[in-house]
C-alpha cells in the first residue's frame, strides 16, 4: 500500500497522534501556540529553523526525523523502485540568514542525494559569513538571476541563468547573490555516501 506523502504537518499530526496528546498538549509540550501548531499540521504555515530545532529538542527527536515518514527503512534490495515527485509548494522549508532552502522529496529515506531549490540573497562575505564545508560533493544549476560562487581554492566565479558547478562541498563554499542582483534561485543536488548527510545539512543551518 502506498505510504502518505512525508509533509512537516503529517510528521507533526503523525508525532501527536502516536503520543495520544491533544492540540493544547502538545503546545505545552513544544511551547508552539495551539492555532500555529494547527496551521502547520493543516499544511497552510512552515516553521523557521529555529522553531523546528527547538521542537527536535522539546521532543527528543533528531531534526532529520522532520523531514520523512517515522516508519523503519526498508531492507536494502537490488532494484528498489523509488519515486517521488517534488514541488516547491510540497518542499520543507528551512529559512536562514543567507538562504532559503525548499527541499524536495524528503518522504524518501536514506537518500544519496538531497535535491532542494535555493532562493539566494546574501551579496557579500562579509554578510554571508564564513564559508560552510560538509561531506560529499554537489552540483548547483542557477534557474533565476546570477550568481557569485566562492571556494576556497579558486579564485570567485559568476555564474548566470542557465549555468551551473559541481564542487566538492568538503571545500570551504559560499553562494552569494551577484551585486546586480537582488536575488538568485538554483537547484542544488547534494550528494554523499553517508546517510547523515541531511543530518550535516541541517547541522550548517544551524550553525550560519
Amino acid at each position: 500500500m502506498a505510504k502518505r506523502r512525508s509533509t512537516l504537518g503529517a510528521v507533526i499530526r503523525q508525532l501527536r497522534d502516536s503520543n495520544g496528546w491533544t492540540l493544547r498538549e502538545m503546545s505545552e509540550r513544544t511551547g508552539i501556540p495551539v492555532s500555529t501548531l494547527s496551521k502547520v499540521e493543516h499544511n497552510r504555515l512552515t516553521l523557521t529553523y529555529d522553531k523546528l530545532q527547538e521542537l527536535s529538542v522539546r521532543l527528543n527527536i533528531r531534526m532529520s526525523d522532520l523531514f520523512a515518514e517515522s516508519d523503519a527503512a526498508p531492507e536494502a534490495a537490488p532494484v528498489t523502485a523509488r519515486r517521488s515527485i517534488g514541488t516547491r509548494e510540497n518542499a520543507f522549508r528551512v529559512q536562514t540568514a543567507n538562504y532559503d532552502y525548499y527541499y524536495l522529496c524528503t518522504e524518501l529515506r536514506r537518500k544519496r542525494m538531497i535535491p532542494n531549490i535555493t532562493t539566494i540573497r546574501a551579496r557579500t562575505l562579509e554578510e554571508f559569513g564564513e564559508l560552510v564545508h560538509h561531506g560529499g560533493e554537489e552540483f548547483i544549476f542557477v534557474l533565476k538571476g546570477s550568481i557569485v560562487v566562492h571556494t576556497e581554492f579558486y579564485d570567485p566565479v559568476t555564474l548566470e541563468q542557465g549555468q551551473s558547478i559541481y564542487i566538492d562541498s568538503n571545500m570551504g563554499h559560499a553562494y552569494l547573490a551577484a551585486p546586480d542582483c537582488d536575488e538568485a534561485v538554483t537547484l542544488a543536488v547534494m550528494s554523499s555516501a553517508d546517510d547523515d548527510l541531511m543530518d550535516s545539512l541541517l547541522n550548517i543551518h544551524g550553525e550560519r
